[in-house]
């Protein structure tokens, strides 16, 4: 648990999307085993899929209000939005292509955002805190068991970073709330 959260704290989780270059870019995978590619594709496909839930629980928590809720939601959907650009791209330096069942995921986090919203903010709040709890919890787990490349494990510690400065974030308002 100390070597998880000194992974989180070394990022500045206050950057909602990293600026990429060209020379960022690589294709991946080259001369690795067959196992370690099919964790890797597993993986990446599970955070490509979590990330787009993510991102559409705000897209439909948010209302038409002018309201600093709001604003935060924005952020963190852009967070997510990148969040899943990430793992798309690297779907594809790997040579492999995102799940054809993500659509699923799209309809969870509709129902999880819109459900919430129905609720109000409490219940936003504290669906924000469960879920980004799960992605932490999901994070670290992929990070433990698959033997990713250096700069894939970076992309993904960086996220789950991201993920847990949401959970504070969520767990700041509720206690406002």
């Amino acid at each position: 648990m100390a070597d998880q959260q000194a992974t989180k704290t070394k990022y500045d989780t206050s950057i909602i999307r990293p600026q990429m270059r060209s020379e960022d870019f690589a294709l991946r995978g080259e001369g690795f085993a067959p196992q370690r590619l099919a964790a890797i594709r597993k993986g990446l496909r599970t955070l490509h899929t979590l990330e787009l839930m993510a991102q559409t629980i705000y897209k439909f928590q948010l209302t038409k209000e002018k309201t600093e809720i709001n604003r935060q939601l924005v952020a963190a959907m852009c967070n997510e939005m990148g969040h899943y650009q990430d793992f798309q791209v690297k779907l594809y330096e790997y040579g492999f292509r995102p799940s054809i069942f993500r659509a699923a995921y799209w309809m969870v986090g509709f129902a999880f955002g819109f459900g919430s919203r129905l609720l109000g903010p409490k219940a936003m709040f504290r669906t924000g805190i469960w879920v980004e709890s799960k992605a932490v919890h999901h994070y670290a787990e992929l990070l433990e068991t698959i033997e990713w490349d250096d700069e894939t494990r970076k992309v993904i510690e960086k996220d789950q970073a991201d993920e847990d400065g949401h959970v504070n974030r969520w767990r700041a308002l509720l206690a406002q709330a």
